[in-house]
């Protein structure tokens, strides 16, 4: 499960989830921070990569236009680094599930 974290979440997580996502990498570590959202979910869809946002607009692109990429939406508000790890491990289950489900594209973790 490769994981592509968005500019909104701590380029940290990669690191620190190495061991349940060891493929997965931030938008900065690509040269991606300042792309517009159409790049980014290009070069999650050609990378297969999913991607893991806090961005309202990936949770309704999904919705629109479908899968590939896939999505997890964590709409958990300002989240600290620790917060956003722990849930990402403790939904890790549902994450699997999004992964090999042809049919989900997205997950939403969480309330705003």
């Amino acid at each position: 499960m490769k994981l592509l974290f968005d500019q909104n979440l701590s380029p940290k997580l990669v690191t620190r989830l190495i061991d349940l996502f060891p493929d997965s990498t931030h938008v900065q570590y690509v040269g991606l921070d300042t792309s517009a959202d159409p790049i980014l979910w290009r070069y999650a869809r050609d990378n297969d990569y999913i991607i893991v946002s806090k961005d309202a607009d990936f949770g309704e692109k999904s919705t629109i236009h479908g899968h590939p990429p896939k999505v997890i939406w964590l709409r958990h508000g300002n989240s600290s680094t620790n917060s956003v790890e722990k849930i990402l491990t403790d939904h890790y289950s549902d994450i699997q599930t999004l992964v090999n489900n042809p049919e989900q594209g997205l997950l939403i973790e969480g309330c705003a």
